[in-house]
């Protein structure tokens, strides 16, 4: 924290800078009750939230804060659910709408099972968000990275390890690329010289 604090103070000199730590899950840690850091020349002080303490009304209150609500102080995390996904269903803009169900359904998916989650928010409001998206995307480009990486092992054999980081490394768009031209490989030469391309 206190590199952070030095790092922002450096670029945004005269600056006011409040520094914060969200504890998400519920912990015995000393850490999450620690509000400062020190050493013998120097003492650094921040916030902490410790979500589990907040109460469930307070995050209620405001569209961006939704998300957290599950996790807040309540007996009854499903029930808030319930009662996040009412005034969700209430948000004007489709894709705000989408965007806070999707970041409900992940941040929920820390306390609550999948399926109470899948049951309690609609899953077709999620699959239009941007954030759910991105997360099926991601899903799916590693999902292809696996199949290419099989396919290109049982062709040629073991796949040295850094042409497999290389692959890993690669974006949708080439490793589709890469899903097309191995099948015109005669040789684990042609994957180094279409990854040195």
């Amino acid at each position: 924290m206190a590199d952070y604090y030095l790092r922002i103070a450096k670029r945004f000199p005269g600056k006011e800078i409040y520094q914060v730590v969200i504890y998400l899950r519920k912990t015995n840690s000393a850490l999450a009750r620690q509000t400062t850091f020190e050493l013998p020349q120097m003492r650094h002080g921040f916030n902490v939230i410790r979500l589990w303490e907040v109460p469930t009304e307070q995050l209620l209150e405001s569209t961006g804060l939704l998300p957290f609500a599950v996790l807040s102080r309540t007996e009854n995390p499903t029930g808030v659910l319930e009662r996040v996904a009412r005034k969700i269903e209430a948000i004007e803009g489709e894709s705000e709408q989408n965007n806070v169900a999707a970041s409900t359904a992940v941040i929920a998916g820390l306390l609550l099972d999948r399926m109470t989650i899948k049951r309690v928010l609609r899953r077709d409001i999620m699959r239009e968000s941007v954030i759910y998206q991105d997360i099926l995307a991601e899903g799916e480009a590693k999902g292809e990275v696996k199949l290419i990486l099989r396919q290109l092992t049982r062709r040629f054999g073991e796949i040295p390890q850094d042409m497999t980081e290389k692959i890993r490394e690669l974006q949708v768009e080439e490793i589709e690329s890469l899903g097309d031209s191995l099948l015109d490989f005669q040789s684990l030469s042609d994957l180094v010289n279409w990854l040195e391309r």
